[in-house]
């Protein structure tokens, strides 16, 4: 069984509320169908019910089990701006301005269904930005409590592949935070090494990533990443974590071997924390393209609920995968 049929078959286990916002993208409604049809989760969708299904219908797709909210016609919409307001009016946010985003922007309007635990998560970015999802999900959800920043991660399951647990590897962060400082870097890590045991149940080997192993190369750049190293083995023992490693060396046995050789975890990692997103949206797309690797994300980390976002390049499978692993 592959890994993302393993967490569907968790997904159905115990199944939960997702609220689908972006509702006038196609994929979106073929990830609802799919999602049903397998028994992954009970899918809400928002917008008029009638209209939906019209689509939906048109495209051979079956809704009949799923929810559908309407925000023009929800009863419990001034309950949810009264929530906003409260969350939020310390910002200068009205109540006449938080009804217009609960009853516009759909983003909104799903977090808000996540707050009141309505839904229990909400997948969107096919046709939003993931600035966009965040901004909404921030402003009503929140960070959680023991993280210091929201990041974000690509699960990526690569074929035929004895590197990382079996092929499966985090690659951090590959969809957020544009330049994290060394603080911000060992969080990553941190957190990422978190969700990498929740999601695949193994043991997280995290490596921080550079141009340079140990020392072989001095540069400004360089020396965050090991500060960066340093802070995270302070703030988190406990985790399997080391660097600073060129992506040989923290991948494969025998260049880990020779280039780190005091390393405990040198050519072992699957946990790949990228020194800025350029090198980690870089590293994503390069392995998803020429390894043919599944690449599910980006997936948040650090907000206190279960919004998960995606690439506006996704297909309705990577929805429909998204939608499992949250």
């Amino acid at each position: 069984m592959g890994f993302i049929q393993t967490i569907k078959e968790k997904a159905r286990a115990n199944l939960q509320k997702i609220v689908l916002p972006e509702t006038s993208d196609l994929r979106t409604l073929e990830a609802a169908h799919t999602a049903l049809k397998e028994g992954i989760a009970k899918i809400i969708l928002i917008g008029d019910e009638k209209e939906i299904k019209q689509r939906a219908k048109e495209k051979n797709l079956n809704l009949d089990n799923a929810d559908f909210i309407n925000p023009a016609s929800c009863d419990s919409l001034e309950s949810y701006v009264e929530l906003f307001v409260k969350l939020r009016g310390h910002k200068g946010l009205s109540e006449k301005s938080a009804r217009a985003l609960l009853l516009e922007n759909p983003l909104y309007f799903g977090v808000a269904l996540v707050k009141s635990k309505v839904a229990d998560g909400m997948v969107a970015g096919a046709i939003n930005s993931t600035a966009d999802v965040l901004r909404a999900s921030l402003q009503i959800l929140g960070t959680k409590k023991d993280s210091k920043l929201v990041s974000a991660f690509f699960l990526m399951i690569v074929p035929d592949c004895t590197y990382g647990e079996n092929g499966i590897f985090i690659f951090a962060d590959s969809g957020l935070v544009q330049n994290p400082n060394a603080q911000e870097l060992a969080s990553i890590a941190i957190d990422s090494a978190k969700s990498f045991e929740a999601l695949v149940g193994k043991e997280a080997v995290v490596a921080m990533l550079s141009h340079s192993t140990k020392g072989s190369a001095k540069h400004p750049d360089v020396d965050k990443v090991i500060e960066a190293t340093r802070i995270a083995k302070a703030e988190a023992p406990h985790i399997a974590l080391d660097g600073e490693f060129q992506l040989d060396a923290a991948i494969v046995p025998s260049v880990g071997k020779s280039k780190a050789p005091d390393s405990a975890i040198a050519g072992r990692t699957n946990v790949l924390v990228f020194p800025d997103l350029d090198a980690g949206n870089i590293g994503y797309k390069l392995v998803q393209r020429l390894a043919k690797a599944e690449a599910y994300g980006p997936i948040t980390q650090g907000i206190a609920g279960a919004v998960n976002d995606l690439s506006r390049g996704c297909s309705s499978e990577d929805i429909v995968g998204v939608i499992a692993i949250t």
